[in-house]
């Protein structure tokens, strides 16, 4: 039973990431609408995990993929004035989809359990 959920994971970990290295193979310019949105430390007192996560954004849809077990990381979109649209935590690796249904600027915040944050900005048009 052990080996079948390891099995699984490692099913949805690829699910998740091979459409992330696709397009950081071909770029913009082959996958339109989607944007890449670069992850910046807020707090570090680790070493920095930034690389181990990556997020885009394709019209309404937020993507966000944990290529690293992280352990339970929680994850906040804000709007850029502070405004909270959505809250939760999950355990990584990992990965979700999130869909933001007003158009304007957002602000995904990443808490991992040692305290460390990240967050990445990006806009989303109509």
């Amino acid at each position: 039973m052990q080996k079948f959920i390891k099995l699984k994971q490692l099913v949805l970990l690829l699910g998740l990431l091979l459409p992330t290295v696709w397009y950081g193979v071909y770029g913009t310019s082959t996958m339109d609408g989607i944007s890449n949105i670069f992850i910046k430390e807020s707090s570090v007192q680790g070493t920095p995990k930034g690389s181990s996560i990556q997020a885009s954004i394709d019209g309404h849809t937020l993507t966000i993929v944990f290529t690293e077990n992280l352990g339970q990381v929680a994850v906040e979109v804000t709007t850029a004035s502070g405004i909270a649209v959505e809250c939760l935590t999950l355990y990584t690796p990992n990965g979700l989809q999130m869909y933001v249904s007003l158009a304007g600027d957002y602000i995904v915040t990443f808490t991992l359990p040692n305290g460390d944050v990240y967050y990445g900005e990006f806009t989303v048009t109509n």
